[in-house]
């Protein structure tokens, strides 16, 4: 059962400032952009030393570039395959591949099987800037198709998500669980996983809801969207979708910790 978001406050007012990991499309943005609301709400927590971290499916060269203009602590991109540390380090890949080149190959490869059955099938625009996985848009496939194009992505030994945005082919295995916790362990070890809040909104968040490792997770409303093709639910739920979701989250935050937001 999913709680409504208030029902949280008593963890906030004993967290002592617990990080935040957010996914980005459909959880920061609305309608595909950044809000002057939802950037004053990073800042707000950035000054009130709320970490956030942005877990999102992104390709690399577009968290990039997005991560060190933001006031966040971290961005993983590619649902879990990259890390990009703060201050403009070198980014860490998370998932282990050998030969990156001959990894792509495998890829474009296993797409073009895919487009042999669903030829209306396209790459992203973003697609060309990725590492770790393949992505094609998502618009126009039905719920079936989506089923039906995991199950040919695992026959060929591969793993699948979708977002609101894209669908992912990507290493099995890899997904922002497995990598929000390699870079608590190897590079947040301060913070332990139940006291992050993770936020999403998508199927490819669908790992962060996962109460085993994450206790406190929340949902921004849109996420009901999704509910029945989730394994793992949020703990809790906003009322209000999308960014201003998030900005409900941040507010809620800093008034537990009497910060004026």
């Amino acid at each position: 059962m999913i709680s409504p978001l208030f029902r949280c406050t008593e963890f906030f007012q004993k967290s002592n400032r617990s990080p935040i990991a957010t996914d980005m499309d459909g959880t920061l943005t609305r309608r595909g952009k950044f809000t002057p609301a939802l950037l004053q709400a990073l800042e707000d927590l950035a000054s009130a030393d709320i970490k956030v971290l942005i877990v999102t499916g992104r390709s690399a060269g577009w968290v990039s570039g997005l991560s060190a203009l933001m006031p966040v602590a971290g961005a993983m991109a590619e649902n879990g395959g990259l890390y990009f540390p703060p201050g403009n380090q070198k980014p860490v890949v998370l998932t282990a591949i050998s030969d990156l080149a001959q990894h792509r190959q495998h890829l474009a490869m296993t797409f073009e099987k895919l487009q042999t059955k669903f030829p209306q099938i396209q790459e992203s625009a973003d697609n060309r800037f990725r590492i770790t996985d393949w992505t094609f848009d998502v618009a126009g496939l039905s719920q079936d198709e989506l089923q039906t194009l995991d199950s040919l992505c695992q026959q060929m030994g591969w793993g699948f998500t979708y977002s609101n945005v894209q669908c992912h082919i990507k290493p099995q295995g890899q997904d922002k669980a497995v990598g929000l916790l390699q870079v608590l362990r190897e590079y947040l070890p301060q913070y332990s996983p139940e006291q992050i809040v993770t936020v999403g909104d998508s199927p490819n968040d669908e790992s962060l809801f996962n109460r085993r490792y994450f206790p406190v997770s929340v949902g921004v409303a849109n996420v009901l969207e999704y509910v029945n093709q989730l394994k793992y639910h949020p703990a809790y739920i906003t009322n209000a979708a999308e960014g201003e979701g998030f900005c409900e989250l941040s507010s809620y935050i800093l008034k537990s910790l009497h910060i004026p937001s």
